[in-house]
This record gives structure tokens, sequence and C-alpha cells, in this order.
């Protein structure tokens, strides 16, 4: 099957992009080669590819800055993903796009279904849910896949921002009362490939799902992890002390969800996705950046 990957340039669509093969051609753009909020653009890359399916992985993921710049949020998050849903429906193209845990408000006590109602607390949130809505409308033959806590090895994750942290300050602060489960980009990556190839070979696995990975933690518990493992792996000479504080203490322009955690039941049942392990792509992840260059 022929893919194309919008957004491949970051920590998802990098992934994606990077598992093509024989039975997975792909063509990757990131935003100066595709810009998904230009009609004429979307479809003049669909006209050139010719894909089976588009992966979007392109977003406006600055999330106290689109307080700021709500137009820019939305124009990317919500106008660009209508745009791309009507291109591919015209041609007869599935598409799977990202989502996020941004779009439920966190107050409820167990992990989030898709048949929760969503209630974002931010701008970031209220766009994504809006794109969310205008890619039903546009097409049915589609998969909205909804991630949290990710983090890869392009950008500026939570990971990467600890392990700085660790080199620069004896102790950090860090909070200790929101809850989720850390997504590697390579395993959401994985997760998309499988329900790629399987949406293409049957037409009643399209619809809305929730990825997850194992084991549930606060953002405090993480940061400890990821300290641990960097000295463990040479980065670090010891861990700093990581101090929970509540989200109180920590004050964004834009407010988080204290409860971050997806339930996958469902994303297993129809593709046989189970949950899987965070912590042996985070080890990967950090032994990586202390390998020499």
């Amino acid at each position: 099957m022929k893919v194309l990957v919008t957004g491949a340039a970051g920590q998802v669509g990098v992934e994606v992009a990077g598992m093509r093969d024989d039975s997975f051609l792909v063509d990757g753009f990131h935003r100066r080669l595709l810009d998904i909020a230009n009609r004429d653009d979307i479809e003049r890359r669909l006209d050139e590819s010719a894909p089976d399916l588009l992966v979007n992985c392109a977003a406006y993921t600055a999330v106290d800055r689109a307080e700021d710049e709500p137009k820019l949020a939305y124009r990317a998050n919500a106008e660009a993903i209508g745009l791309l849903g009507q291109a591919c429906a015209t041609r007869g193209i599935g598409i799977v796009h990202l989502s996020t845990d941004y779009v439920f408000d966190g107050t409820k006590d167990a992990a989030y279904t898709e048949d929760d109602a969503p209630n974002p607390l931010s701008v970031y949130g209220a766009s994504k849910l809006a794109g969310e809505e205008e890619l039903r409308r546009a097409t049915d033959r589609h998969v909205i896949l909804r991630v949290s806590w990710v983090f890869g090895r392009l950008g500026r994750s939570f990971v990467d921002t600890i392990l700085r942290l660790a080199v620069e300050r004896d102790e950090i602060s860090v909070v200790d009362d929101q809850i989720g489960t850390p997504a590697p980009g390579a395993s959401i990556a994985s997760a998309v490939r499988a329900i790629a190839v399987s949406v293409m070979a049957r037409d009643d696995a399209w619809g809305t799902y929730h990825f997850s990975t194992t084991p549930a933690l606060t953002w405090c518990a993480f940061a400890r992890k990821i300290a641990a493992i960097g000295v463990e792996a040479g980065l670090l000479d010891s861990p700093p002390a990581v101090h929970p504080i509540a989200t109180s203490e920590w004050p964004t322009k834009a407010a988080r969800p204290l409860n971050s955690r997806l339930d996958a039941s469902k994303l297993e049942d129809a593709f046989a996705l189970p949950p899987s392990p965070w912590e042996p792509r985070l080890r990967a992840y950090i032994e990586g950046l202390a390998k020499p260059r």
C-alpha cells in the first residue's frame, strides 16, 4: 500500500515515514513541502502521490501559545483537517488522523473511553476537537487516533526537558497530580501502520480510537524514571532530587487535564493492539542519546 504522511518532521511523523518498505510505501512531507491549510497544495500533493491512505501527523502543538494565537491553532488543527478530509473523500482516499487527550477535561476518575463526552479546557484542546468534528463531517473513511504524553527523537519533549534540567540542577520540581501514560512516537507509529494495513483490507474499522501504553503514572514519577535511566545510561552523574508539586504551584497559560488516561480497549478489540509498556522505548531513546555520535 502507498501512504502519504503529513507532519513527517515531527515526533510521530518521522517514525511513520521511517517505516517505509516494499509493502508500505511512504511519501513524507513536512510543512515547508505541504501546507495542510492550503487546499491547492493538498490536492496537488495527493494527485502527485496517489496514495491509498493519508496519515496526518501535522498539528499546531504549542499548548500555551495557542491561548494567544487561537486563529493559528484553529487554522492548523481544525480548518486544515476539514480540507484534508474533503480532498481525501473526493479521491476515495482513507485518512488516519492523530488527536489528543486534551479534548477531555481530566475530571473523570477512570481512563477515558471513546464514548465519553469531550470538554476541552484550552484553545489547543478545543481546536483539536474541532478538527475531529471537521473530519467526521468530511468523510466516513477516517480513523481518529487520540494519543497523550508523546515523546520522541525530534523536538523538545518532556523527556528532553528533564534530562536537560537534571544536568543543570541538583533539584527540580515536577507536577504530581496529573496522571497519564507516556506515548513513545515509535510505538504510536507502529500502531498507525497496523491500523493502516487493517482498514485498507476491511470496511468496518473506521472511527475513533484511543491509544495507550502501560503503566500510568504522574509527571513527577515519570521524571524520576527518566533521571534514573539517564544515570544508568551514563548521561547523568547522579539523579537530581525530584520534588512533587501540585498543578496549582506550576501555573500555565493553558489549563491541563489532571487525568490523561485513555482506555485503549476498543483499539485492542478492533486491531489486536493491546497497550505496550513505554519503559523499553524510553530506555532505548535515552541510551541512544548517550552513544557517541
